[in-house]
């Protein structure tokens, strides 16, 4: 779907598809406000299936109140425009947690319970803090995304006690994972307790959720999608069957042709032309071959940078490198990238 909606034609600029399912579809482009034209995400349900429709116009009611609350808060996109079926939310320069990893960075996450009190406070929760890419880190601040599950609560009665709890628990599981010491004791015991509505959700409706889900082709990660979890082992195992290839990294990013698309970095000193005839017809969209692939301290791959590369989003880069080494790693990388299409002319 590349048209654009009767109700903001003339207003809406698209630019990139960033994930397309049975429930909507987003696109990242920009919008023409009354202050000029600004980077902006578009969500719409014009073009869901029939089957689909109550469920898709119940998560869109919910992200556009959360957002009319959240946005004027500072911690969420502004809600720049909400119809019937489409609606448009301010673009953030951020980083998602599981690639921004912000280890030891206890201040982050004393702001993240300040910023989760303040929604809170204003009788919103937003029910889906388990994942990592719902927390954006954005020059050290906080921000809320995807509100697709919030509740906006008339009253704060039991159930949204239940829901402000999990909120903050799930946080409390970022921050031991990245800073697990800044968790305080009151933190620890609450992790150690899951209500009694997620002990039987996680033995139920969970399961049931992830069968749902897998058949719908639907992924968690914005952009990815099945493609990546299929496809992306099997071209991995293929380019590192070859001699001259000492390891591969694929990451999955937004293509306007292919939906998702899958960017390869090959470590080692093979030729193009020797892996492509050894891939055979199953190829990713980009390939490169690189002297090496940055690194932690462990070994591991930093996918995270390569993931901005394939997204060709470098400004966010210089912030995640932690050596003048990794810099020149990363600095070759890029001046070698494939995909130079993050934006598109009109």
């Amino acid at each position: 779907m590349t048209d654009v909606p009767d109700e903001i034609a003339g207003r809406w600029r698209s630019r990139v598809v960033l994930k397309r399912d049975v429930f909507s579809t987003i696109e990242r482009g920009s919008f023409r406000t009354e202050t000029g034209e600004v980077d902006a995400v578009l969500r719409r349900i014009d073009g869901v299936p029939w089957w689909s429709g109550l469920i898709a116009h119940e998560l869109f009611r919910r992200e556009r109140r959360a957002l009319a609350v959240a946005g004027p808060l500072g911690i969420a996109p502004p809600l720049l425009y909400a119809g019937r079926r489409v609606l448009v939310r301010g673009w953030i320069d951020g980083v998602a947690l599981h690639l921004a990893k912000p280890d030891g960075d206890a201040a982050y996450f004393r702001a993240a319970k300040t910023a989760l009190r303040a929604l809170h406070r204003a009788g919103v929760t937003h029910n889906d803090l388990a994942k990592e890419q719902n927390w954006l880190y954005a020059n050290g601040r906080p921000y809320l995304t995807d509100f697709q599950l919030a509740v906006a609560f008339r009253r704060r009665g039991l159930l949204f006690r239940i829901a402000r709890y999990e909120d903050l628990r799930h946080l409390l599981k970022h921050k031991r994972r990245y800073a697990p010491g800044a968790l305080t004791g009151t933190e620890r015991r609450l992790l150690a307790r899951k209500s009694l509505i997620t002990r039987v959700w996680m033995a139920t409706g969970k399961r049931l959720y992830y069968a749902i889900t897998r058949g719908l082709n639907v992924t968690d990660r914005e952009g990815r999608g099945m493609r990546f979890t299929r496809d992306a082992p099997q071209i991995a195992a293929k380019l590192r069957a070859h001699p001259q290839v000492r390891d591969v990294a694929i990451v999955a990013y937004p293509d306007r042709r292919a939906g998702t698309g899958l960017y390869a970095f090959v470590e080692g000193s093979a030729s193009d032309r020797e892996l492509s005839e050894l891939l055979g017809a199953t190829k990713p969209e980009r390939l490169q071959i690189v002297d090496a692939l940055p690194r932690n301290a462990s070994g591991e791959v930093r996918s995270e940078i390569l993931e901005l590369v394939a997204l060709n989003q470098l400004d966010l880069i210089a912030p995640l490198i932690k050596s003048d080494a990794e810099g020149a790693i990363v600095d070759r990388i890029v001046s070698g990238r494939q995909n130079l299409r993050d934006r598109f002319a009109f």
